[in-house]
């Protein structure tokens, strides 16, 4: 129920920024690798084949949508996951999931209740 109240009162354009911001393979590599452990731009931009200009956009989009946070310290910029975003994108995935195992739920017994009708 608890679950069901917070993905009523989610915020469209926050959750359509954050499924933007995964919509990219990119972007979900990143997210997964700070999953594990924060990082520098120069560890999260190596194994890529891209302009640092180019890998620093997608930092720009995940951080814009709130789904990583950075700090400079010196020269060096480090990310780490923001988990409350993701929270968001999860809780709007539940909502989803009951809705359509309700509708499921509904369909088999409505398609059950045919069958037991034609069994008579």
């Amino acid at each position: 129920m608890l679950q069901e109240q917070t993905a009523s009162m989610l915020d469209p354009s926050a959750v359509d920024g954050i499924f933007r911001a995964l919509a990219d393979p990119t972007r979900r590599s990143v997210i997964e690798r700070l999953s594990a452990r924060q990082a520098s731009v120069s560890e999260l931009a190596a194994p890529y084949k891209m302009a640092l200009p180019s890998f620093m956009e997608h930092l720009r989009v995940l951080e814009n949508c709130g789904l990583v946070r950075s700090r400079k310290e010196g020269r060096v910029r480090t990310y780490q996951v923001a988990s409350e975003q993701l929270k968001l994108a999860e809780d709007w995935l539940g909502k989803q999931r009951t809705l359509w195992e309700r509708r499921l739920d509904r369909l088999d017994n409505y398609l059950l209740s045919i069958r037991e009708e034609n069994a008579e």
